[in-house]
């Protein structure tokens, strides 16, 4: 017992020294374990995020605007691709956290379970979630596990392009014709209450948060974020001539920050337990794609077999 907490003390210390925990260091369990929960979630969330988008790439409105989906889409599946390797530098096998996607034991971000019903949807993706995913992640350019750090390093490159593209969507459409205009703030409308849910529930309220910041894990807590990201999207809006839908938003003298209504966190709730729009098609569909791609991954595995035993001779 001793011997556990004079470790625990070591691995605190090291943390607080701003120094990184790499695979091969001890850690503790629950350490381990929040990590492997938060990584899957993150990695599961970048596959699932891409079926919303993917549904508009064959009905974009130009070549060009079809091109940067098409490459967005593409940066999706290689943000999973990088936090499942980072998932299984904790002891993980891809295949288990995939199987528990699939299954549906794990979660993914709650967003994803709302459909994308117009092509300003996409520009609200953009702009909203891959923002709020923005403010969520540069913090973890500076998380204590060394291989998730790095990881997000190059996401958070891409993912500040993918919001860029989402907000010059929808500064187009509010530039464009009056249906152009109420397609726009219609997204808007539909995609702001879930986008400050992605923050996860109030900090009193959340199962992880407090632990995640002790071991640096997270660096800022959800009420902050989402603080953050309310103050930063509001003057957006107000560039490009977009209403917020909040009629209890203004500004606050005295804080220094914007004050905003009640989250409905009934509705967070309800489609974290899988009663979202889409959350039965999300998981059809990825347990589809799963199916029909068996065949590429045995042709892999027999490749990479194959390749072996031609080495060894």
């Amino acid at each position: 017992m001793t011997e556990v907490k004079n470790l625990e003390e070591m691995f605190q210390a090291k943390i607080d020294a701003e120094q990184k925990i790499e695979p091969k260091d001890w850690m503790p369990e629950e350490y381990r374990k929040n990590l492997v929960r938060q990584i899957s979630q993150h990695a599961h969330s970048e596959v699932v995020g891409m079926l919303p988008e993917g549904n508009w790439i064959s009905r974009a409105p130009s070549l060009r605007r079809k091109a940067i989906l098409l490459a967005k889409v593409q940066d999706e599946a290689g943000h999973g691709l990088y936090l499942y390797s980072a998932c299984e530098t904790l002891g993980t096998s891809r295949e288990k956290t995939i199987e528990d996607l699939l299954s549906g034991k794990a979660k993914y971000s709650s967003i994803f379970n709302y459909p994308t019903i117009t092509w300003a949807d996409i520009g609200a993706v953009g702009w909203l979630v891959d923002g709020a995913a923005i403010m969520n992640q540069v913090m973890l350019t500076r998380t204590s596990y060394g291989p998730y750090a790095r990881a997000m390093v190059r996401i958070c490159k891409e993912e500040s392009f993918h919001q860029r593209q989402g907000y010059e969507i929808m500064s187009v459409l509010a530039k464009g014709t009056k249906e152009q205009q109420q397609m726009a703030q219609d997204a808007l409308d539909r995609w702001w209450w879930p986008s400050l849910m992605m923050f996860g529930p109030n900090d009193a309220e959340s199962a992880h948060s407090a632990q995640s910041m002790t071991w640096k894990i997270k660096r800022e807590s959800n009420d902050e974020l989402r603080q953050k990201f309310i103050d930063r999207t509001v003057q957006q809006a107000e560039v490009i001539g977009l209403r917020i839908p909040d009629s209890d938003l203004k500004w606050n003298e005295s804080t220094g920050h914007y004050d905003f209504g009640p989250i409905d966190w009934d509705e967070f709730w309800n489609v974290v337990k899988g009663n979202g729009p889409c959350n039965k098609a999300r998981l059809e569909a990825r347990n589809k794609a799963h199916d029909e791609g068996a065949w590429v991954r045995e042709a892999a595995l027999a490749y990479a077999a194959k390749r072996k035993e031609r080495v060894a001779a």
